[in-house]
Formats: C-alpha cells, structure tokens, sequence
C-alpha cells in the first residue's frame, strides 16, 4: 500500500497548473466529472477549503431574562409590543427566560429588544 503521509506531502507541492494536468490524467483514467476532483484538486494544491457561510438567521424570539429594577415600566413595555392584558404581561416580565415575542424579523427583534433595554430589562434575542 502507498504511504499516504508521502503521497500527501507531494501533492500539496503541485503548482496549480500541475493539478489541472492531473485533474485530466485522472479524469481520462477512471472516467470520472471534473467537479469531484477538481475539488480535492484544489485542497490538495494548498489553497484553503472553501468554509461554508452560514445563513443569515431572518426569525428571532425576544427573551427576557430579568426584569431589572423598574418592572413596572418593562411590563408597560411588553404590553406595549404585544397584545397581552396586565396579568400576562406582569407574569412575562417575572419569568426569566420567558419569550415576549416569537419568530419575528431582526428588525422588530432588535426593535423589542431596545424598548424592552431602555425600560430596563435584560434581554436576549435567540
């Protein structure tokens, strides 16, 4: 069997021309697509895998995590984001961890989550 360690350490010498020739010679050989080695081409050639991006989240909950010292002005605050009565909202804003709002755009997370700060809670956006 090949010593795998050697046949890497050559391969990543490979100029980039050299690893499309190469790309071809295996290509004509297995009868293979170039898009398969093309890619182990590339990585074996030195050059950095390409790093997937991650997507852009577009749903966030607005999660409170502590009321802070002026309660009433948070639940004025939740009230005034949703549609809660005062015992709902009295009871969000005394439950850490408590979604006040769910699977809403960044912008009314960020939205919520400024009131929700300059009323005095602590916030999280999940």
């Amino acid at each position: 069997m090949a010593d795998l360690n050697k046949l890497m350490g050559e391969l990543s010498e490979l100029s980039v021309l050299e690893a499309a020739e190469l790309v071809k010679m295996l290509e004509e050989k297995w009868g293979v697509s170039a898009a398969a080695p093309v890619a182990v081409a590339a990585v074996a050639g030195g050059a950095a895998p390409a790093v997937e991006e991650e997507e852009e989240k577009t749903e966030f909950d607005v999660i409170i995590k502590d009321a802070g010292p002026k309660k009433i002005e948070v639940i004025k605050a939740i009230r005034q984001l949703t549609s809660l009565g005062l015992k709902e909202a009295k009871e969000l804003a005394e439950t850490s961890g408590a979604k006040v709002m769910e699977a809403v755009g960044k912008e009314a997370a960020n939205d919520a989550k400024g009131k929700l700060e300059a009323a005095g809670a602590v916030v999280e956006l999940a």
